[in-house]
């Protein structure tokens, strides 16, 4: 929840408990709780106006696309992950795997100890 564990959130209930005391907490829970719901509301409000505003040109917009991590996997990158899935099922339909091949898969396997490979882009 929001990147934080269970002893943040423990110290977050105690300092509600210090600050507005046993009696008044319950209606404080329950206001931020509405206000929460009213600020979720209103942002889904804009974002279907938004919507209707563009037209139906951009009828699969999403918000979300604007962050430039998401924007530039989409429209640079797009091509690329195409290219390199459509080669990866041409390689895999050309070479078949025949049944006495398991044992050279398992020669590829990690031993004990040994650190895999690791992709940056793939997390």
């Amino acid at each position: 929840m929001f990147g934080l564990g269970w002893f943040e959130v423990a110290a977050l209930v105690v300092i509600a408990l210090l600050v507005f005391g046993p009696e008044k907490l319950p209606q404080a829970a329950a206001q931020a709780g509405r206000t929460l719901r009213n600020l979720r509301r209103m942002a889904n409000n804009a974002k279907e106006d938004l919507r209707t505003g563009l037209g139906p040109e951009f009828a699969d917009f999403d918000p979300a696309d604007l962050n430039p991590k998401n924007f530039v996997r989409k429209h640079l990158t797009a091509d690329l992950e195409e290219e390199w899935d459509g080669a990866r099922s041409a390689a895999a339909l050309a070479a078949a795997p025949a049944p006495s091949s398991y044992a050279a898969e398992a020669a590829d396997e990690l031993g004990y100890g040994e650190i895999p490979p690791y992709d940056r882009e793939a997390t």
